[in-house]
Parts: C-alpha cells; sequence; structure tokens
C-alpha cells in the first residue's frame, strides 16, 4: 500500500501506553486540518521531526483561533 505523508503542527498529545495519541494540525487550501494518529500504530510507517518550536503550552488548540502567520510557532534555537 502506497504511503500517505501528512506534515504539519503537533498541537496535542493524549494518553499513555498503548493509547497514545498525537494530532497534527495542517492549512490545506485555506481550510484547517487536523488528524489523530496513534503512536502504536502498525499503518504509522514513521514520524519525522522537520523543527521544533518555542511554546509554554503543552496543548495548543489556541492555534485553531489563529489565521496566517499568526497561526506559526516560533523556531527553537
Amino acid at each position: 500500500e502506497r504511503i500517505q505523508v501528512f506534515e504539519g503542527t503537533i498541537i496535542a498529545r493524549k494518553g499513555s501506553g498503548v493509547s497514545e495519541t498525537f494530532t497534527v494540525r495542517r492549512i490545506s487550501y485555506g481550510v484547517g486540518i487536523e488528524r489523530v494518529f496513534p503512536v502504536n500504530s502498525p499503518n504509522v510507517a514513521k514520524v519525522e521531526l522537520v523543527r521544533t518550536g518555542k511554546v509554554r503550552r503543552s496543548k495548543l488548540y489556541y492555534l485553531r483561533d489563529r489565521v496566517g502567520k499568526a497561526a506559526k510557532v516560533k523556531e527553537r534555537i
């Protein structure tokens, strides 16, 4: 089966152990899309960390209300 790439910002991690999940948000054609992936799923081939951001919250749900550049997370140096 073909691998489908989904790139975006991780806005949340929930659960622990086998039931742990993470939520990824991206903007596609002007519409916000969020997908929830299980960490231990065999369907997830790999998770690649592209950039790390400077945030002071564990859940970044406030990014849903932001538009444009305000929705970006500052990069950690």
